[in-house]
């Protein structure tokens, strides 16, 4: 390999190095904000609201989430269609395989998780969280297996859309962060802007 070669790619490491180390307090503080708000409502929900025993809504899934949608908002896989998206599209799989396999669990988990990736390929819904979903769909407590399809609904459907609102709340709080990253978003949000300006 020639030396100036080399020499590009120690260069392009050392940037890549650099920029994954910076620390960008603002970044992190609403990183932090948002995430702590988004899972504090879902957990109010779950043990503040009402009794542990009568509804699910917190699921660890959400946590990977949160990562995603208030950690690293430019990310594709961070992007609304993917949050909610992956999620649902994960939980009716991970529901219809636990029904369909219920006892077999060495075969029912890889291939709810296996074929929640492949749909989600697909729909361009890609959200890695939503593997988690459905596997907690097909290994998760007695509790989880009775809701049924209930689990689509409450708590993943729920809770996306917890998470959605308030990283659309957080997220769009400073100039420097922007969510969803859609150029029409980008658009409106800058249209938006203009006529509150006096």
């Amino acid at each position: 390999m020639p030396t100036p070669k080399i020499k590009r790619n120690y260069r392009k490491a050392r940037y890549v190095l650099y920029k994954e180390t910076l620390i960008d307090y603002k970044e992190h503080f609403w990183a932090f904000l948002g995430s702590l708000v988004g899972l504090g409502i879902i957990s109010y929900l779950q043990y503040g609201l009402f009794t542990p025993q009568d509804y699910t809504f917190l699921i660890g899934s959400f946590g990977a989430s949160c990562v995603l949608v208030y950690g690293v908002i430019q990310s594709p896989l961070a992007q609304p269609r993917n949050l909610v998206g992956g999620h649902l599209i994960s939980a009716l799989i991970g529901v219809t395989i636990q029904k369909l396999i219920p006892d077999i669990l060495w075969i029912s988990a890889p291939l709810a998780v296996s074929l929640s990736i492949v749909l989600m390929q697909i729909t361009k819904t890609l959200h890695p969280p939503g593997g988690a979903t459905a596997l907690i769909a097909v290994t998760g407590s007695p509790q989880i297996k009775e809701l049924g399809y209930g689990y689509v609904i409450s708590p993943v459907l729920t809770g996306a859309l917890i998470l959605l609102a308030v990283a659309l709340i957080f997220n769009n709080m400073t100039s420097n962060r922007q969510y969803p990253t859609h150029p029409k978003f980008t658009h409106f949000k800058k249209s938006i802007i203009s006529r509150l300006k006096p």
